[in-house]
């Protein structure tokens, strides 16, 4: 993993993983140096990642208040059990559905769990982080928030794109990858994790997406693209999801002859 400082209020810890024939995918968590410090997501459940030792690099677990769960995909929740053991005084913030999700595997404890539903706000000591429900999204937990004191907007998956290479991933801020294809990544991830948009009306979508663009935030931090300050941009992006084309993901066939390419010459 990778750590951006944006500003002195967010660290993003930066991941990613290839999605074989489209590219690779950003996976970010988020630090907010609040009063009460909040961590946004915890990152990949691969066995081979270190939540929580990349996490003790910015800040220490202990001090952490908040765990704002945006929703309780694998991609979201690697070191979540192991933050919540090392941050006694942590609660996990996320939605009566979340909560339901989570236990189908390991249940949270209650005692540590604060329900936020969207349009509801928390306090965290310095400002206020207001809950809100992404115009994309592919949970039905998912809930982002907006900071009030830097004008952030914490979107989880909404906003995010596959990008061509790695090194595009990777990057601290969107504006230092290649911006000619930024439109189509975007609306090929609208497709691939919220397939349900191509059956909305474009007129009620893009009220959705006004009403978020309406708060004029200054950042938009995806959980699956890097960081941006080009929010009219992002805003125009999404907006062509509804008609744009769906995924149709690799069929019998094809996982067959992408096999074939490895297997040994006779």
């Amino acid at each position: 993993m990778n750590i951006h400082r944006i500003d002195a209020d967010v660290s993003v810890l930066a991941d990613q993983t290839e999605i074989p024939g489209l590219g690779h995918l950003p996976i970010n968590a988020f630090v907010l140096h609040a009063d009460q410090p909040v961590v946004v997501d915890t990152g990949l459940s691969l066995p081979d990642r270190d939540f929580l030792g990349t996490l003790s690099s910015v800040l220490d677990p202990a001090d952490v208040r908040w765990i704002w769960l945006t929703h309780p995909d694998r991609d979201h929740t690697g070191g979540l059990y192991d933050l919540l053991d090392a941050a006694p005084q942590a609660k996990v913030i996320t939605t009566f559905l979340g909560v339901g999700i989570l236990s189908t595997e390991r249940p949270l404890p209650m005692d540590r769990v604060h329900l936020l539903n969207p349009g509801q706000s928390l306090d965290v000591g310095d400002r206020t982080l207001r809950a809100f429900r992404p115009p994309l999204f592919d949970s039905p937990s998912t809930t982002g928030f907006l900071d009030s004191r830097t004008g952030a907007c914490f979107s989880s998956d909404c906003f995010g794109a596959v990008m061509e290479t790695a090194d595009d991933a990777a990057v601290p801020d969107l504006a230092a990858a290649p911006q000619s294809d930024i439109r189509d990544r975007q609306l090929l991830w609208a497709g691939v994790d919220s397939p349900w948009v191509h059956n909305v009306d474009p007129n009620r979508f893009a009220d959705m997406v006004s009403e978020l663009r309406a708060v004029d935030p200054s950042w938009i931090l995806s959980s699956h693209l890097p960081p941006s300050q080009a929010t009219g941009m992002l805003f125009d992006n999404v907006l062509g999801a509804p008609e744009s084309e769906p995924f149709v993901g690799a069929d019998q066939a094809a996982l067959e002859a992408m096999l074939a390419e490895f297997e040994p010459a006779a």
